[in-house]
C-alpha cells in the first residue's frame, strides 16, 4: 500500500510540476461543476488553478431527486461549451484524467462511484454531502486509507476569508461560536447533510474538532438550531437562516464577520493545490466529526431534544462501517 501510495504522489507530483493536470467530473447534476468548469477551462487561467484542466465529464449524478435530474441536460450543455467531453461511464472518465471531482448532489452513491476512482489511484475531492449516511462517510475514508489515495470534503463555506483567520489564530482560542446558514431537507438524507451542512462546517472551521455532544431544537419561527458542546465547557450553535453568516467569540476578542459565502473559487483553489501536492486541507477526521454532529443532531430530534453524543452517535456508525 506505501509503495502504491508513493507511485500515485510521485505521478502527481510530476503532473503538477508539468502544469498539466487532466481533471475530469462525477456528476453534472450540480452548479459546483459548471462553476468550477468556468474556473478552471477559462483563459486567461487564474494564477491559482494554472495548468489544471477539466476534459471530461460523466453526467450521472442522482437518479431520483427531481432537483438534481432536471439539471443535468442543461449543464451538459454549458460544459460542452467549455471543452469538456461527455463519457458514457465512470471507467471512461479514469482512462482520461489524473484527478477527479466527485459532483454528484446526492451523497448516496458517492461510495459506489469513488471506489473505481480509488482502485484506478486517482486523487479525488467529493463535493458535500460526502455520503448519504455516516456509514458510508465512513466507508468511504476507510476505503482511501487502505488504497492510500488521498481523498476530502468540504463546503465552500469552511474557505471564506474571515473563518479562515479565525481558524488560524485571529480571535485566539475560540469559546463560543454561532453560525448560519439555509437547511433545505432532502427525504433520503438526515436533515443537516443535505444543505445544513454550510453552517455546520463554518461551525466546526471556527471551533475545531472535540464536540462531545449536541442538542436540537427549534427557533420561536420553526427554524432548525443545534448547540454543541465542547471540551472545556465551549459551545457551538448552528442555526437555519435565509443567510450565511455568524460569530465567533475568543480570547482576543469576537469577528461578527465570520460564515459568510465568498463563492466557489476559494474552494477550487484549495481542491487544486490539494491535487497538486496530495495534501489533504481537511483531516478525515474532522470531517467524520462534522458528519457525527449531524447525525448526532438527528438522534436529538428523536428524542424530543435531549442531548445525543458524537461517541455514542459514531460507535453505532463505526459497527455497522466495519462488520
Amino acid at each position: 500500500m506505501i509503495f502504491r501510495t508513493l507511485l500515485a504522489l510521485a505521478a502527481l507530483t510530476a503532473t503538477a510540476a508539468a502544469q498539466n493536470i487532466r481533471a475530469g467530473i462525477i456528476g453534472l447534476d450540480t452548479s459546483h461543476a459548471v462553476a468550477f468548469t468556468k474556473t478552471c477551462n477559462t483563459d486567461p487561467q487564474k494564477p491559482e488553478v494554472m495548468g489544471l484542466r477539466i476534459v471530461a465529464a460523466y453526467p450521472q449524478g442522482s437518479k431520483d431527486i427531481e432537483s438534481s435530474t432536471k439539471r443535468v441536460p442543461e449543464y451538459i450543455e454549458q460544459v460542452k461549451k467549455l471543452g469538456v467531453e461527455i463519457v458514457p461511464s465512470i471507467d471512461a472518465l479514469l482512462d482520461k484524467v489524473d484527478v477527479v471531482f466527485l459532483e454528484s448532489n446526492d451523497g448516496r452513491p458517492h461510495l459506489e462511484q469513488l471506489l473505481p476512482c480509488l482502485e484506478a489511484h486517482k486523487p479525488v475531492f467529493i463535493d458535500k454531502p460526502i455520503a448519504g449516511t455516516l456509514v458510508d462517510a465512513i466507508k468511504i475514508f476507510d476505503a482511501a486509507k487502505k488504497a492510500g489515495i488521498p481523498v476530502f470534503s468540504s463546503s465552500s463555506l469552511r474557505f471564506g476569508k474571515a473563518s479562515q483567520a479565525v481558524r488560524n489564530g485571529s480571535m485566539g482560542r475560540v469559546s463560543k461560536a454561532e453560525t448560519t446558514s439555509p437547511a433545505s431537507l432532502e427525504e433520503h438524507h438526515p436533515d443537516l447533510f443535505w444543505y445544513g451542512i454550510h453552517g455546520v462546517e463554518s461551525l466546526f472551521t471556527l471551533m475545531g474538532t472535540g464536540c462531545q455532544g449536541v442538542k436540537r431544537g427549534t427557533t420561536p419561527d420553526g427554524k432548525i438550531t443545534v448547540t454543541g458542546t465542547w471540551e472545556g465547557g465551549r459551545t457551538g450553535t448552528f442555526t437555519e437562516s435565509k443567510g450565511y453568516g455568524g460569530k465567533a467569540v475568543g480570547d482576543k476578542g469576537e469577528d461578527a464577520t465570520v460564515g459568510k459565502y465568498e463563492g466557489y473559487d476559494p474552494l477550487l483553489f484549495s481542491i487544486v493545490h490539494f491535487f497538486r501536492t496530495g495534501v489533504m486541507p481537511v483531516t478525515a477526521e474532522e470531517t467524520l466529526e462534522i458528519y457525527a454532529f449531524m447525525e448526532a443532531a438527528d438522534e436529538s430530534k428523536r428524542r424530543g431534544g435531549a442531548e445525543a453524543t458524537l461517541k455514542e452517535v459514531m460507535e453505532k456508525a463505526l459497527v455497522e462501517a466495519r462488520k
